[in-house]
């Protein structure tokens, strides 16, 4: 029914994936899997209800309408069995501009803010550049499985820390933490006062099930401000639509009160008919999406297998990204990136972007038409 193997070429199109491969590789002629959006065609449902808004000829200032609002609650409710009310929806022009306003809202210069590592850069970016102070507590790995390290995460806190930045699921190692595991998380949290920042941008592409932090309890519900945005989700990442959430009105309001500050909270008028339509209307394109992504996982994983390679990671439980390990290989970190970039000719994220637990490691984006998927495979385990 939907043609996920369709080969699209996104070259010339103001495209950050294929179009500034010179400008952060230092070379164009490589096979871009690092941006984390898809080469995937947006759902035909969302493209002909932008299409039809367009033929109206006007486009100025939008507003979300009631109609918004349900669909952002009615997906909540359906899909994660979370139910919150109007109230307590804000929206926002993208996930890390509404991230940066919340450490603003939240926070004081010279305060402190901790983050997971690795993890997506911008959650730690954002920090260094509202000049608050940068506290790490990073993931325990074991054998390519991740878990948090709740007790270096105490011995972290102190009277300044603020504000913990969790990443819901995570990017880029793919966990979807269980229920335990973010009630003894918030636990911690709400002893020491912090505010968590749950950034749930993936929470739609997984593969078990997902548990939204504020969805718990009203304990929990009452020291978070979730994140979220159908763009990951439904390759709609340019129409910058995103929206906040908290129960927490007095947390709500000091959020509020920054975006307007900061003018974020003015969403184009084709960025509010995407989301409502990807959420009236999205999800049978979202299932079979789910299907081919996890089926483009198990062949990486097999291809690697077959051909003998040294590369390992661990199947995501969410997320189309790929972490990649390069550690049974007896060459330094740059020289891997060196041998993907000269040789193999592949673009990936370098793992020590996300911090520098990601040395070793290179994630790669792997939704993308099979076809195109294995070309890229078969340039790597050539090298590798």
């Amino acid at each position: 029914m939907y043609n996920f193997d369709e080969i699209i070429d996104r070259k010339n199109t103001s495209c950050v994936k294929y179009d500034a491969l010179d400008a952060y590789f230092g070379k164009d002629d490589l096979q871009p899997l690092w941006v984390a959006d898809m080469d995937f065609k947006t759902p035909k449902v969302i493209n002909d209800a932008i299409i039809k808004r367009a033929q109206h000829g006007i486009y100025g200032y939008a507003k979300a309408s009631e109609k918004t609002f349900f669909l952002v609650q009615q997906w909540m409710k359906e899909r994660h069995n979370w139910q919150i009310q109007t109230n307590s929806i804000s929206f926002v022009n993208g996930v890390v501009p509404a991230y940066s306003a919340t450490i603003e809202a939240f926070s004081n210069e010279g305060d402190e803010i901790i983050v997971q590592t690795p993890v997506y850069f911008p959650l730690f970016k954002s920090v260094k550049e509202n000049k608050r102070i940068l506290v790490t507590n990073p993931l325990k790995e074991e054998n390519g499985h991740y878990t948090m390290d709740l007790d270096d995460l105490k011995s972290k806190i102190t009277p300044k820390t603020k504000i913990l930045a969790l990443c819901s699921p995570h990017n880029p190692v793919g966990r979807v933490w269980t229920k335990e595991e973010l009630i003894k998380l918030s636990e911690i949290c709400i002893k020491n006062n912090i505010i968590i920042i749950s950034d749930e941008i993936h929470a739609d592409i997984v593969f078990k099930k997902f548990t939204p932090l504020a969805s718990i309890s009203k304990e929990i519900s009452d020291i978070t401000l979730t994140l979220n945005s159908p763009g990951k989700t439904f390759n709609i990442a340019g129409l910058n639509c995103a929206y906040a959430i908290s129960e927490n009105k007095k947390i709500l309001d000091t959020f509020n009160e920054i975006i307007k500050k900061r003018e974020l909270n003015s969403i184009n008028v084709f960025g509010f008919t995407a989301l409502e339509s990807a959420y009236e209307f999205g999800e049978k394109w979202l299932e079979s999406l789910l299907q081919y992504l996890n089926l483009n996982i198990k062949f990486t994983k097999q291809y690697l297998e077959n051909n003998n390679s040294k590369i390992i990671f661990i199947e995501p439980e969410s997320t189309y990204l790929l972490w990649f390990s390069f550690k049974n290989y007896s060459i330094s970190h740059a020289k891997v990136k060196q041998k993907l970039l000269e040789n193999s000719k592949i673009a990936l994220n370098d793992g020590t972007s996300f911090g520098t637990e990601g040395k070793g490691f290179f994630r790669l984006n792997c939704a993308l038409p099979k076809v195109n998927l294995e070309k890229a495979l078969s340039k790597i385990v050539t090298e590798f």
